[in-house]
């Protein structure tokens, strides 16, 4: 669901990340458009519109595609760059490019922006979602949008990746939200995912994760500049946007990082959190500054909306048994064990969902201090076992 993190917080994590293999990839965003798309809801939406990139090249069969999905606040940036002199890379640069993991020079490695993107104000992202203009009115769709699904950001995917003339692919895979489109990919599309690659998710949203996402949701609605999310032309709801993704981020760490990083030291050397109210730590005071600087380029009703896609999440849109009989591709599944957003129980429920249903399923995991976090800045550490997956 969500990882992102800005500034102080992940500087050190991305250029790790960026820094594996010596060939720089540099990108160009591109963007697909469907005339009309209907969703699961049965709404029929005109000139959706989505952001894309690619790496590598496509053979002559076209056989060779991979597709990336992304997490609950990123874009289709995976890797790469889109100038030499770009502070980082994509988010997955450390395993996606010329020799890597999932190496360019033999894949064609496709990412897309994803519908209701958080990331409205980057210049670099291409979605259609409550911010977008209603051709039909000529006004933003605010909360006339319809509720989608990740069934739906599959579709508008297969779209594009038809349109290519793909007809198969040798892989899908993400992290966290993306783990779910690749679980929704391969039990929906069997015959068009050769192998798939979830990291740091599970196959179902359980009771717990519907209730933290409401956790998360919550800072927004009582944000009184939501004004029942009609607030375009208006004063955005900032304050409730970035306490919103403060406690994301939280959630995404783990607190090996936190007390290594911050401590109890306070927000300001002589200021005592222990003698006035409004004195704070500096975790605090670091955590919230991220928040605020994310909201800036981010929307309020476009994260409502990532947030009820997630929670209504089950794999081929059933149960956890009925959906992973869905799937026909080996499954190469990467957690990390300090997860806060899909725990280990979560995760196991998945493996043995996967195993009772008789599919083929390898299950790693990756260590670090930061959890969640973990499954974007240290997936160097699952190179191994990607090259073995997809060398079988």
């Amino acid at each position: 669901m969500k990882l992102w993190i800005t500034g102080a917080l992940a500087l050190a994590g991305w250029m790790a990340a960026g820094m594996a293999g010596a060939q720089e990839l540099i990108v160009e965003k591109k963007v697909f458009e469907l005339p009309s798309f209907t969703t699961q809801g049965g709404r029929t939406l005109k000139q959706v519109r989505v952001g894309w990139e690619s790496y590598g090249a496509l053979n002559a069969d076209r056989s060779n595609a991979v597709l990336i999905c992304h997490f609950f606040s990123a874009n289709s940036h995976a890797a790469g760059k889109y100038d030499a002199k770009d502070a980082q890379p994509g988010y997955w640069d450390a395993i996606i490019g010329p020799g890597k993991a999932i190496d360019t020079n033999k894949y064609f490695v496709i990412a897309s922006d994803t519908l209701v993107n958080l990331n409205t104000g980057d210049p670099k992202t291409t979605t259609t979602g409550p911010a977008s203009i209603d051709p039909d009115t000529g006004k933003p769709y605010a909360l006339n949008f319809p509720v989608v699904t990740i069934r739906d950001f599959v579709e508008v995917q297969k779209a594009l990746v038809e349109s290519l003339g793909i007809r198969k692919l040798a892989l899908v895979a993400g992290p966290s939200m993306g783990s779910l489109q690749t679980f929704e990919w391969a039990a929906s599309y069997p015959e068009m995912v050769a192998k798939a690659m979830p990291v740091i998710g599970a196959a179902e949203a359980d009771a717990m994760l519907i209730g933290w996402l409401d956790v998360w949701a919550a800072p927004i609605l009582v944000d009184p500049n939501w004004n029942g999310g009609d607030y375009y032309g208006k004063a955005p709801p900032l304050a409730g946007l970035s306490k919103a993704l403060t406690a994301v981020t939280l959630q995404a760490n783990h607190q090996d990082w936190a007390n290594a990083t911050f401590g109890r030291r306070p927000a300001k050397e002589g200021e005592n959190p222990a003698a006035a109210l409004r004195n704070r730590f500096q975790v605090q005071s670091v955590l919230d500054n991220a928040g605020e600087a994310r909201a800036k380029v981010s929307d309020a009703n476009h994260f409502l909306y990532l947030v009820k896609a997630n929670q209504l999440f089950a794999a081929g849109g059933t149960s956890l048994a009925d959906g992973m009989a869905k799937i026909r591709a080996p499954m190469l599944l990467v957690t990390q064990p300090k997860d806060l957003v899909f725990t280990p129980d979560m995760v196991a429920r998945t493996v043995k969902a996967a195993q009772d249903a008789g599919r083929e399923i390898t299950h790693v995991t990756i260590e670090g201090a930061r959890g969640h976090l973990d499954g974007v800045i240290s997936m160097k550490q699952a190179e191994g076992a990607i090259r073995a997956f997809l060398d079988k």
